[in-house]
Parts: structure tokens; sequence; C-alpha cells
């Protein structure tokens, strides 16, 4: 009999059961309380059973001394992919092409299995595909549309165009809005208005049309998640302690989320230093070799004045009294880090993000539930992911040291489940290689400015 490919993978797929013995389990759900010594079995992608007996072809991991957390959520993320700034000719297609699995390693590698797209395009959904075939090991993708005044995809100078472009969006399959920065007031509040009625949720920048107006303006029904801490020092010249606790007020009464952020302002602030910074970046050898040339040879944060860098270190430490305020006030705070951007490689910046956070006033736990639990609950897939539970979908991380103790322990990776498939650390550091070898290889085939000036001709 004769079956088809799909078949064959999920045949395939569903043979391998795995069962970690003797680990213990950090589960992340409320109560977070960690079994000692358990053991997990992994069978068809899923977490199929916690301390219960191991089927006879289980593959074996021992997991003493090790612990075992969810996979890590990044809720704002810039991922690579292909493209070009315009249609050059019909049928030209992107002008620069990017292998999918090489953008995907490094969040694999850092135990990433889900990330937030936050700036979605077409080139995403065709990356998601990939990743979800098979062909491609990769973490899951949550994707939001932009809509803007302009420089996006979808604009919208009116409330009508807003709407409209929420409708468009959904149609073409995604899941999310993100509103940006040069909305105007009616047009913002139309686009969140409409993505409601569609059962969507936004995410998103606090436009500049609301500078000097009152905080309350733009905390609307539905604009369920602020994509930078530094949304809201743009909004205000008074960075006291009463002026977070204002924010966190305001975003507890609408039901409004925060992304911190935190490392996005850290980075732009150490590459304006010094480009050696970016150098000196943990994981930059995995950045690809175009963007590691912009980073370093068309870097628009690098030499500024004293003055603005002062200015830098100026919102670092309001975006720390920011988070102090929005856990007092108990506003529900997820993690993510604009990977992507220049200064904040992918996978690597998400560590460095939590290392923040606790630095900021969270304990370890809450940090890690920034990162598991609560991005899952926020993006609506906490009955899949973000807690070590029967049923819910093995995207796990192995540690060689407990995070509860120390956070930046969640970087000491043994190895990691995506969806049940299980990449151990031989597996992590040969796909990690393989992207350096390339990236050095063909350094000096990518030239940004070039690149610009081959559009431009």
């Amino acid at each position: 009999m004769k079956i088809s490919t799909e078949q064959a993978y999920q045949s395939s797929h569903q043979e391998m059961i795995y069962a970690i013995k003797n680990v213990n389990i950090i589960p992340m759900t409320t109560k977070n309380t960690v079994i000692k010594n358990a053991t997990v079995v992994i069978k068809e992608h899923k977490i199929y059973s916690i301390n219960k007996s191991i089927p006879k072809n289980a593959t074996i991991i021992e997991g003493k001394n090790k612990w075992l957390i969810p996979g890590l959520i990044d809720m704002h993320v810039h991922t690579l992919s292909d493209g070009t700034p315009f249609v050059m000719y019909p049928t030209k297609g992107p002008l620069v092409s990017f292998n999918t699995q090489y953008n995907m390693t490094p969040y694999i590698a850092n135990g990433v299995t889900t990330v937030f797209e936050l700036g979605a395009r077409p080139e995403h959904i065709g990356q998601r595909n990939e990743i979800i075939r098979g062909d491609v090991i990769g973490p899951r993708i949550a994707l939001a549309k932009v809509i803007g005044g302009n420089k996006s995809n979808l604009t919208a100078k009116t409330p009508s165009d807003g709407r409209n472009a929420v409708r468009f969006a959904k149609e073409e399959g995604y899941e999310f809005i993100k509103v940006y920065t040069w909305l105007n007031e009616e047009t913002f509040k139309a686009v969140v208005d409409e993505a409601e009625k569609q059962n969507m949720k936004v995410v998103g920048h606090i436009p500049v049309a609301f500078k000097g107006k009152q905080a309350k303006d733009f905390f609307i029904p539905n604009f369920g998640l602020i994509a930078h801490a530094e949304e809201l020092s743009k909004q205000t010249d008074n960075y006291s302690y009463k002026k977070a606790q204002e924010f966190a007020r305001l975003a507890k009464e609408n039901s409004t989320w925060l992304i911190p952020n935190l490392s996005n302002m850290v980075a732009i602030e150490q590459q304006a230093k010094s480009l050696q910074n970016i150098e000196n970046l943990l994981g930059f050898k995995y950045v690809h070799p175009l963007m590691q040339n912009k980073w370093l040879m068309s870097n628009s944060y690098h030499g500024v004045s004293d003055d603005l860098i002062a200015y830098y270190k100026e919102l670092i430490d309001f975006h720390i009294l920011i988070v102090k305020a929005f856990k007092e006030a108990g506003v529900p705070m997820v993690a993510g880090t604009d990977a992507g951007i220049s200064g904040i490689v992918l996978g690597f910046s998400l560590h460095e993000e939590l290392k923040l956070l606790v630095e900021a006033g969270l304990k370890n736990a809450e940090a890690l539930a920034s990162a598991t639990r609560l991005g899952a609950q926020w993006l609506g897939i906490d009955d899949k992911i973000g807690t070590i539970e029967v049923g819910k979908f093995a995207d796990l991380i192995l540690l060689n040291e407990n995070p509860l103790e120390k956070i930046s322990n969640t970087s000491k990776i043994s190895s990691v489940f995506v969806n049940g498939k299980w990449i151990d650390r031989n597996k992590i550091d040969t796909m990690l290689s393989d992207v350096e070898n390339w990236n050095n290889d063909n350094k000096e085939k990518f030239d940004w400015k070039e690149l610009l000036n081959s559009l431009k001709n």
C-alpha cells in the first residue's frame, strides 16, 4: 500500500517517544511547585505523562541534576526574511534571499520555541509554513500585521482606511494587529476598534499624535499590549516614579499589558558609545553577514552626541521605574527584545532581557513567567504551550543549572525539545557551527551600502 509523504512524516514523527528521567521540573504554572526527580514522557510531539510508566520503545534521556522548563517565548521579534523594498519589475522576486534554517537556528539554540513577529509580511508566513512542514527546525510564529500612517506595509490615514486595513490583514491570514507610530489619533482608535470587531488583539506603538495629551487618551479598549516601555517614555518629559505609576494605573484599568523591552534601549546606548560593543555581542557571529555589515558600517545610532547618549541612559533608568511601577500595580509584563534590529541578536537577546528584568526588580520566577506562561496567555495559546503539563506541546528546555536560583542559568542549555523533536547539545552546536561557517565563507559578498546603491540604480 502506498502512503503519502505527509502520512510518512506523521508516522515517523509519532514513533519518536522520549522519556526524561530523574529531572527537576519547573512547570511555570501559577503555583509553580517544583517536581523533583520526575519522569516526563514525550510522545506524538506532546507531553504524554509525568511520573507514569515509561513505554518500552522510549528513548531515555538522563535528567539527573538537570532542570526542565517550558520553551521560551520572545514576544517582540523582527526575523530576517526574503525581500526587496519595492518591485523592480514583474517576476523579479526578492533581491536578497536567506536560508530559513540559518535564520531560525539562533532561536532554537537558545531555547526560544515561540516568537511573536511584530513586522509580519507574506515571507514570514512562508517561513512558518517551512517549519510546520518539517523542512526547517524553528519556533512557533505568531504574526502581527503593521498598520501605520506611513512607512508601513499597510498604511491608513483615515478611520475608514484603518478599518479596511484591519479587514485586509485578517483576510490575508495575520492573527494580530500592530499599530504604529505615525497613525493619527482618529485612525488609531478606528484600527483598534475594528480589530476588536474582527476578534483580533492589538499590540504596538503609541502614536506620536498623542504626545502632550493626557495618557488616558491612548489607553483605549482592545489596545492590549504596548510594544516597548519606550512608547511610554516618548509620551512625557517627566521621568519620575510618580509618572510611571500613573501609566501603570491606566494600563491596569484598561487591561493593557506591557513588553518592557529593556534590552532595546540598552542595545541602543551600547552601540552609540562604541561599535566594538556590537562586535562583542554574544551571538554576533551568527548574525547574517548583510546585517553584520549594516550594524557596523551603516549604524544610525553610532556617532551621536554625548548629550544624546546621556538621554538614552535617562530613558533606561525610567524604563526600570516603569517595570517597578507595573509590577507594583499588578500589570502583566511579557518578555520581548526587538530581536533582529541593530545590536539585538535573535535568540541570545531573550536571556539578556530576562537578566535585565530581574535587575529591574522582578523575581527570577516572575521573569521566567514573562517568557513562558504569560506570553502564551496573551497570545491565546496557553492551552497549548507555556507550562509543563500533560497534553501540552513538548516545547521544553533541559538546563544544567536551576534558573530559579540564578536567572542567567536559562542559557546553560543541555538540550531543547521543539514540538516534541529532541535537539541535543551536539546537534545544537553543529547547527550553530553551520551558520557561523556559512557566514564566514560569504562575508565578503554582502555590503549594505552597495545594496542600497543597487536599488537606486
